[in-house]
């Protein structure tokens, strides 16, 4: 049995899933055409602060938060209907994250590279 590394997976999603700048982010967020979901761990979010209009969802419920008919999106307001911009720390999670729901079947994700450094040096307003 062949075990992938991790940056095998990474590699493999890359190849695979849309990958946008963060000044695209900025600007589609800026334009209301996409929902920012950050899926870092809430210790991440603690200590460095989280980006103004995102949605928090750790990367480990992604799936089960944004399930058909899930409560996250009902009480969150998340329109799936726009692009579904995921980030995290520096874009690893994110690539993996953005693959996985493209087998989920969403058709509009795409994933920030660099993360979310990447997104606080292009102009994100960050809140603690």
């Amino acid at each position: 049995m062949t075990i992938k590394s991790v940056q095998n997976l990474v590699a493999e999603a890359l190849s695979e899933v849309k990958t946008i700048s963060a000044s695209d982010a900025l600007e589609l967020s800026n334009n209301n055409e996409c929902s920012l979901i950050d899926i870092r761990d809430t210790i991440e979010l603690q200590q460095l602060g989280r980006i103004e209009k995102s949605h928090h969802i750790s990367r480990g419920l992604l799936e089960f938060s944004l399930s058909p008919g899930s409560v996250y999106v009902e009480n969150e307001g998340l329109n799936l209907d726009k692009e579904l911009v995921l980030f995290c720390a520096a874009g690893g999670r994110s690539a993996l994250a953005a693959k996985t729901l493209q087998d989920m079947g969403f058709k509009k994700v795409s994933h920030v590279e660099g993360g979310f450094g990447s997104m606080v040096n292009s102009g994100f307003k960050t809140i603690k």
